[in-house]
């Protein structure tokens, strides 16, 4: 149990996270899990003598515990953002995780559903309301490549002239996409029903039974549920919806940048390891491509 003057400082860096880094609520919650677990045994007076040590006792007990190096990085990674944090507010003088390496770990790609399985995911027949509600959420995200908060998040006015999606993505970012003629059917279906769950004060534009907006873990579990229902040999969540979006568009294009864009990626490298061509279709653009592949004519 932290010490009542540490505690506070916490609840301050998760408040600065919320407010001033506007982090959606899931990051911060995942930010409270590490950090109340990490420092769950310290035993200090006060920040500023928080050391390097203290750090490798830390990890040393997650690793006794049988956590995986991922988990193990991610708990690094928390605590380096708070001594950060801490550094800025004057309570530490540096950051003593700067220096500690997170442990090395394999980085497995994605999975992605195929574009058959995509149809076969898509093409519901059955026209109730929840289920027409429900392919437009699908359609959506796959058209747009959406995080799942930001579809969680998108509001009537979201839907924008000309085929545009305004969406609000991490550190309050907005950007515009494009909805494909699909979505934008599957849309128009369901805001003619929409009126029959949701009150004309209403924002969200995707709503659940309780008549206000829908929420992130009800999004995961009726994509579960139409992945049973639709005979899919795989499961189905929202982010695996988002990469093969990303997937199938960089294997049309070959765009690197635009599909940057489209993700709302800041860096490239975020864009290189979350969409992976495979290796027939790399093959093909090497061969249409490099003057030593050519085929002579």
């Amino acid at each position: 149990m932290l010490r009542p003057s540490l505690h506070t400082w916490l609840e301050k860096y998760l408040s600065y996270l919320r407010y001033e880094k506007n982090l959606a609520n899931n990051s911060i919650e995942n930010y409270q899990r590490q950090l109340t677990a990490a420092f769950s045994k310290l035993d200090i007076e006060c920040w500023s003598t928080f050391n390097i040590s203290d750090i490798r006792n830390i990890l040393n007990d997650a690793r006794k515990s049988s956590l995986s190096s991922r988990s193990i990085a991610l708990r690094l990674s928390s605590i380096r953002g708070f001594c950060a944090y801490l550094v800025q507010q004057g309570q530490l003088t540096q950051n003593p995780a700067s220096s500690i390496q997170a442990p090395k770990q394999a980085k497995p790609l994605p999975k992605q559903l195929n574009v058959d399985e995509m149809h076969q995911l898509l093409d519901i027949k059955e026209d109730d309301l929840l289920a027409l509600r429900d392919k437009a959420m699908m359609e959506l995200m796959y058209s747009c490549g959406l995080r799942l908060s930001e579809l969680a998040n998108l509001n009537i006015k979201s839907i924008q002239p000309d085929r545009q999606l305004r969406v609000i993505g991490k550190g309050n970012k907005e950007r515009l996409l494009p909805i494909g003629r699909v979505a934008l059917e599957a849309l128009s279906v369901w805001l003619k029903i929409r009126p029959e769950l949701a009150s004309s004060e209403e924002p969200a534009l995707f709503v659940s039974m309780l008549k206000n907006r829908i929420g992130t873990r009800q999004i995961a579990k009726r994509m579960k549920l139409w992945a049973t229902r639709q005979n899919l040999e795989q499961s189905v969540n929202p982010h695996k919806l988002r990469h093969s979006f990303a997937t199938h568009v960089l294997e049309s294009s070959s765009d690197l940048r635009g599909v940057q864009e489209l993700l709302g990626h800041a860096n490239l490298s975020t864009t290189q390891v979350y969409t992976h061509l495979n290796f027939q279709h790399l093959a093909h653009v090497y061969d249409g491509a490099h003057p030593r592949a050519k085929k002579s004519k």
